[in-house]
């Protein structure tokens, strides 16, 4: 981890003078999460099992989400270099592909401990210093969480994941009743297919990649994958001071795909 001194302010824009945590910011969406709130003016630190891609504008902090203690001491870390932390974005995840009779218990415990231990993890060692900063911030002190459409919708052959992102949806909602009267907002973003890293490593896999990637864009009303940026841009309404009266809201990005029911077409 880089010292807490190393740090310098952001400039000027929405989220100016305000302290960030990303987790799982060094790739995707986490990626494009850092580098829209590092425009925007804010003083961002990236929690990540890898930071090597981490601009050098962010405070990068090499941690992983399953680790309670590393996870403690990178969001203390986070708040001392920025002086107070005001939004705390948790996007650190992992995949799994299958029905309930493909994936082991181990895997099922690997996904659980990433997905859903994980943002409580964040949560509970960022809490301290969120209330902290409502007190000087009114309404512009957020975590939001990437969940899923997976939430919300039965999608083939991905049992685990979207046991894992309804409990990201709950969480989500049970923590900003919470912590509504403390001055902290709880949100979601709930992504259709984005083209991440992941996604592609996942067609990668598959036994005819461009059938695959099709299938996928059309089971998406827009017809196509969402990308990490549009998800980022939900990311940042969530988590800015225009989202003042927001909180317990689940917002898709996902081309239509909840919501829509096209004609086939013709």
């Amino acid at each position: 981890m880089k010292a807490a001194t190393a740090y310098t302010a952001g400039a000027g824009g929405t989220f100016a003078g305000m302290g960030a945590l990303v987790t799982g910011g060094g790739s995707g969406i986490g990626a494009a999460v850092t580098a829209l709130l590092l425009a925007e003016g804010a003083r961002v630190a990236v929690l990540d099992r890898d930071t090597s891609d981490v601009p050098a504008a962010a405070l990068a902090l090499t941690a992983d989400v399953t680790d309670d203690t590393a996870v403690r001491r990178a969001v203390d870390l986070a708040a001392a270099a920025f002086g107070a932390l005001h939004t705390v974005v948790s996007n650190a995840g992992v995949g799994a592909v299958g029905t309930v009779a493909d994936n082991s218990d181990d895997e099922w415990r690997h996904v659980l401990d990433i997905n859903v231990l994980g943002m409580v993890r964040v949560a509970r060692h960022a809490l301290p210093h969120l209330r902290a900063a409502a007190a000087g911030r009114p309404g512009a002190v957020s975590i939001t969480h990437t969940c899923s459409i997976a939430a919300t919708a039965g999608l083939p052959q991905r049992a685990l994941y979207s046991a894992s992102k309804g409990a990201v949806l709950s969480l989500t909602l049970a923590m900003a009743a919470d912590h509504v009267r403390e001055g902290v907002r709880v949100n979601c973003v709930n992504p259709g297919t984005a083209d991440t890293p992941w996604v592609g490593r996942l067609l990668e896999r598959a036994d005819d990649p461009a059938a695959e990637r099709a299938a996928l864009q059309a089971r998406q009303p827009m017809g196509r994958l969402v990308t990490a940026g549009e998800v980022a841009a939900a990311v940042g309404y969530l988590a800015s001071p225009a989202a003042a009266a927001v909180t317990g809201t689940a917002l898709a990005v996902d081309g239509g795909m909840q919501g829509l029911r096209p004609r086939p077409p013709r």
